[in-house]
């Protein structure tokens, strides 16, 4: 089944999608998270435009494991977005995800306002590489 993964972040919200066999997961958009109410809709529209089956947001958990106000912003989203779809909402540990993903676009040579533009989507992907793994 697919599944769609959100990296939520306070100025852009990264998405990123896997294939039907949940082998492989890919970027698909980074939008604008300013607004939660027009955040919620979008995500909600992708779910129903990709197919996807179920959703993985992304839990900014501290180094330590504890929980801060990053966190409970998520669980809010994921909570609200969970009322406004009809598939299964999940959260899954998202710690260093941002810095890997910077990483790998100073790697692969995406520099600036390009690699501003990517990196949130590129976090979700690597969320949503994370939770396959770890379900598979």
């Amino acid at each position: 089944m697919k599944i769609l993964a959100v990296d939520l972040g306070h100025a852009r919200t990264g998405l990123a999608i896997c294939d039907e066999g949940e082998i492989l997961a890919s970027p698909l958009m980074v939008l604008p998270s300013y607004n939660w109410d027009k955040l919620l809709i979008q995500v909600a529209e992708q779910v129903e435009k990709t197919g996807a089956g179920a959703v993985v947001v992304g839990l900014p958990k501290n180094m330590d494991g504890t929980e801060g106000e990053s966190a409970q912003n998520a669980r809010d989203f994921a909570q609200k977005l969970s009322k406004q779809i009809s598939v299964p909402v999940h959260l899954q540990d998202e710690r260093c995800t941002t810095m890997v993903a910077h990483t790998y676009l100073i790697d692969t040579n995406v520099r600036g306002k390009k690699r501003k533009a990517v990196v949130d989507a590129v976090a979700a992907t690597i969320i949503l590489q994370d939770y396959l793994s770890a379900h598979s």
